[in-house]
């Protein structure tokens, strides 16, 4: 079983490769693929997963190339985990909303906003690429904003799911808390990726979270960054990207006094890199536990499990709409729980979802339609369309502004923008 990682320079593919080999049994895999155009990180990373799947007894070969064809062909399943600009261009991300006064994040506000620019059109010029040389693999996108790149993929007629690890590290933390296996947790999680609640932890079958709450209620409120006041009012449990609409003026507050979080990760990766070129290095670094993503490689390995094996088990991931959410369109990209089989995904049914959180869902739905159509078309007049959507944002001045900031700042990644 042959899989390829595109983005497997990235410092955080020894974690993935962990993951996948202590669960061989799970995933059999004789082969992985990394995929990189940056061969500076591609050749320390691609030794260090070598080594450690020696180290595991582990069979599978690892073959490293900056040709995405000749990575992908024959594979079972390809992984997307890229960043279009690297850490520079998240640190603009980060940086350049807050001189607006907005919330300064990779993935949420008009720092995802330029980070989906960027990445729409080149996943889908390696989609296209896969299609030709892996037609029946499976595209599993991890690559951020995940909900506007998977839908983009689904759009184009492309086999992907999306995945995040925020549901399966609540499953993980609530576990620890209740002192059980993780098997035991299914989460009643709903929404969009990166703007999720969950609503029932089922311990069980049996519904805990009032209990959880109860017990652990400022662990958890800690967690997600909110007070467990709000928690215990709202009888959900936000995903910690809430807090940037909660709390997002104390937010701003917050990032104007320390360095980006694309500082903090540039600098780890220096040294992970480092670490990596080491021959005698053959087990992942304590400091890879600081660069974030915890529980990805047990999340990516369940689901290809799954697709390649069809075992019809419960997994969150991100996919179509499909009538799931009776409040957003057919093709909006939610994120659930559902049963992965060897033909995807089936969303399992949801509740009726809360106003309070409803209208917030449809708000960023709308927000991320006019997002994929900038990412897909261009323009600077999308751009501010998108932006002028957003919760985050929504005035007129400030989204014409931004607009014309993120163009500027990444001009260079974006063909149209350039003539």
């Amino acid at each position: 079983m042959k899989l390829a990682v595109v983005g497997g320079g990235s410092t955080y593919t020894p974690e993935l490769i962990d993951g996948f080999a202590r669960l061989r049994d799970e995933l059999p895999l004789t082969e992985i693929a990394l995929v990189d155009p940056d061969v500076r990180r591609l050749e320390p990373v691609a030794g260090m997963a070598r080594r450690m799947l020696a180290r595991a007894g582990h069979p599978a070969g690892v073959v490293a190339t900056t040709s995405v064809e000749e990575g992908v062909s024959g594979a079972q399943a390809v992984l997307l985990q890229l960043r279009v600009g690297g850490q520079a261009a998240r640190d603009v991300d980060e940086t350049l909303p807050l001189e607006c006064g907005c919330v300064g994040q990779e993935t949420t506000g008009a720092g995802g906003l330029a980070k989906a620019l960027r990445t729409v059109p080149v996943v889908l010029d390696i989609a296209e690429k896969i299609r030709r040389h892996a037609p029946d693999a499976w595209i599993v996108d991890f690559t951020n904003p995940v909900g506007i790149v998977t839908r983009a993929l689904l759009e184009a007629g492309h086999r992907a799911i999306g995945l995040c690890n925020v549901a399966i590290g609540f499953q993980r933390r609530f576990a620890a808390k209740l002192g059980v296996t993780p098997e035991r947790i299914s989460l009643g999680h709903v929404g969009l990726n990166h703007l999720t609640w969950e609503r029932a932890v089922h311990l069980d079958g049996v519904d805990v979270l009032p209990r959880l709450l109860e017990s652990h209620g400022e662990e958890i409120a800690q967690d997600v960054g909110l007070t467990a006041g709000l928690l215990r009012r709202l009888g959900v449990v936000p995903s910690y990207y809430l807090r940037y609409f909660y709390e997002h003026d104390l937010v701003v507050e917050e990032q104007r006094t320390k360095p980006s979080r694309a500082a903090e990760v540039a600098a780890m990766e220096a040294t992970l890199l480092e670490m990596y070129a080491d021959p005698s290095v053959d087990t992942k670094p304590e400091l890879l536990e600081k660069r974030g993503g915890a529980f990805y490689s047990e999340a990516a390995v369940a689901l290809i499990a799954s697709l390649l094996g069809d075992r019809g088990d419960t997994q969150v991931v991100n996919l179509r709409n499909d009538g799931t959410l009776p409040f957003l369109a057919d093709d909006a990209v939610i994120e659930v729980p559902a049963r992965i089989t060897a033909t995807g995904a089936a969303a399992l049914p949801v509740d009726p979802v809360e106003p309070l959180f409803a209208g917030l869902v449809a708000h960023v739905t709308a927000y991320e339609t006019l997002a994929l159509e900038a990412a897909l078309h261009g323009g600077e007049e999308r751009v501010s369309d998108a932006l002028l959507a957003h919760p985050l944002i929504g005035q007129a001045s400030l989204s014409d502004d931004l607009a014309r900031r993120l163009v500027d700042a990444n001009r260079r990644h974006l063909p149209w923008a350039t003539t």
